[in-house]
This record gives structure tokens, C-alpha cells and sequence, in this order.
């Protein structure tokens, strides 16, 4: 008697949840060029990608960061190093107190489906 062959399912498994890169806060590695090459690979429409913002390393030391500036350069590196044009799900990773979420927001200048298509907090 032959064992029933399980079908086959194609999957993409680079992190703990699925196709994933390491945060802003940490530095950009072979974790985040793994994901790139993986994105190159598969069909994008069939991809959901997922990445955050809002812990500044800088010199060692990590402080919280929600200044339009710093959010949007990160959007535009974290656009960079995966080699895509729009990120499906943004979301700041602690909130910066010190400057009020809709600042962080609006004053990014970040657009919906043109770099991202939704924004958490």
C-alpha cells in the first residue's frame, strides 16, 4: 500500500511569522537581504509585507523616535532594502510621547498605496 502524497504548498518561511525582516532598530543584515531576494521570487500580490518603525539606534544607545523626518526615512530604507515599491502594513513599533501621533502621522508625508497601504499605531 502506497502512502498518499500530501499536495504540495508553496512557502516562504525566513522568520518566526512567516516572510519577515528585522526592525528598523536593529541594523540592516543578511536577514533583510534574504527577504529581498525571497520578494524578488514570489508573486507580490500574493505577499503581505509587514515592517516597523520608531526605535532610533544610534551609537549604541536606542530611543524612541515618532519625528516625521526619521519615519519617513525609514520607510524609504526599509523600501530600499526589500527591493519593493509599497509597504502593505506599517505600524510604529513604540510611540514616541514627546510628539503627537497625528504629527507623526501626517507630517511624514507618507501616502497610502504609495508607500504603504495601512498605517498602526
Amino acid at each position: 500500500m502506497e502512502a498518499e502524497q500530501a499536495p504540495l504548498v508553496p512557502r516562504v518561511k525566513l522568520g518566526t511569522q512567516g516572510l519577515e525582516r528585522v526592525a528598523e532598530s536593529r541594523k540592516p543584515s543578511l536577514c533583510s537581504w534574504a527577504c529581498a531576494q525571497a520578494l524578488k521570487q514570489l508573486p507580490r500580490e500574493q505577499v503581505q509585507v509587514a515592517t516597523k518603525f520608531g526605535i532610533r539606534d544610534e551609537s549604541g544607545a536606542r530611543s524612541v523616535c515618532g519625528q516625521p523626518e526619521y519615519v519617513r526615512a525609514c520607510c524609504e530604507a526599509s523600501l530600499c532594502r526589500l527591493g519593493i515599491d509599497c509597504i502593505d502594513l506599517y505600524y510604529q513599533h513604540r510611540i514616541d510621547t514627546t510628539i503627537p501621533i497625528e504629527d507623526t502621522v501626517s507630517a511624514a508625508g507618507l501616502q497610502p498605496c504609495t508607500l504603504y497601504s495601512h498605517l498602526n499605531s
